[in-house]
């Protein structure tokens, strides 16, 4: 029984970052009826400057407190991710927005291709490291083992979770999402600054994911360029198995993603099945519930 729930608290674990990407799929699919598939890559980017943000907090010798430097290193990489997220919706997609989709699709695919290769170029190859800036405790409790970084990247995951399901259904904000949403056509009349909306929906996102990269670099803390490019997609795969288009629906996925990865090797013979399980599972899915767990059919009036 503790081992189980030792397995469950890891897939809860890897199951809030994937959460924190597929929501970015998600409001971006839900209100532009679009895959951005460069958001693995934000995440990817996100990282980055995660890292740069807590090297230079730590280089200062100044001896701040642990949680000083991970808030800053998290608002840090949040704003910038977001600011790249509104540059991307506004040179690369806005353009294309009366286009066809297929478009939209390759060219995302070339703004995620851009990211890693600007990042390889700039950077280089050789993986790098987010710093210990939080000291790693090991904790116990009725026969589980758990870090307190653990804990933290659970809390802060969720935290950020309910706080854009509150952003959505209670705000005037999230109530313009969702009229751009239901109808991208009404709702300019009924006084939605829609472009204003969209590119604030990029900038959520993309400041999500970037939060995302932070909690996966101190869970993982072995960053490369091509980082974005799995995780990205597992991160998808989350979002379509919960209903993409649906907040709840891809935080539902990533949990389900998170404990598909981590049970895979425990009950099969390898982790190199659980590709293979996820993309399955997808397809089984897709079969007897095409809109996803959570996702509701959209009717088109003739």
């Amino acid at each position: 029984m503790a081992l189980a729930l030792q397995y469950l608290l890891n897939a809860l674990q890897l199951g809030s970052v994937y959460a924190l990407i597929a929501l970015g799929y998600s409001m971006v699919y839900g209100i532009l009826t679009m895959i951005n598939f460069a958001h693995g890559d934000i995440f990817m980017v996100g990282a980055y400057l995660a890292m740069w943000a807590a090297c230079f907090l730590l280089g200062l010798n100044l001896t701040f407190p642990a949680m000083f430097v991970f808030l800053g290193a998290l608002l840090f990489s949040m704003t910038l991710t977001a600011v790249l997220g509104v540059a991307i919706e506004r040179l690369a997609y806005r353009p294309l927005r009366q286009a066809p989709r297929v478009s939209a699709v390759i060219t995302a695919l070339g703004v995620g291709l851009f990211l890693e290769n600007f990042t390889l170029a700039t950077i280089g190859p050789e993986p790098r490291q987010i710093p210990a800036i939080i000291p790693v405790q090991q904790l116990s409790w009725a026969g589980i083992s758990f870090t307190n970084i653990q804990i933290l990247i659970i809390i802060v995951a969720i935290g950020l979770m309910l706080l854009l399901d509150w952003v959505v259904r209670h705000t005037m904000t999230g109530m313009a999402m969702r009229a751009i949403s239901y109808d991208c056509q009404v709702a300019p009349l009924m006084g939605v600054p829609v472009n204003r909306v969209i590119s604030l929906t990029f900038a959520i996102g993309s400041a999500i994911a970037g939060a995302g990269g932070l909690l996966y670099g101190l869970a993982y803390p072995v960053l490369d360029p091509y980082m974005g490019i799995r995780i990205g997609w597992w991160a998808f795969i989350s979002a379509v198995v919960g209903g993409i288009g649906n907040i709840r629906g891809a935080m539902l996925g990533g949990f389900l993603l998170g404990a598909v990865e981590i049970f895979t090797p425990v009950l099969l013979a390898s982790s190199t099945y659980r590709d293979c399980v996820a993309f399955s599972m997808l397809l089984i899915l897709l079969v007897f519930k095409p809109t996803g767990i959570l996702g509701r059919p959209t009717f088109e009036k003739v």
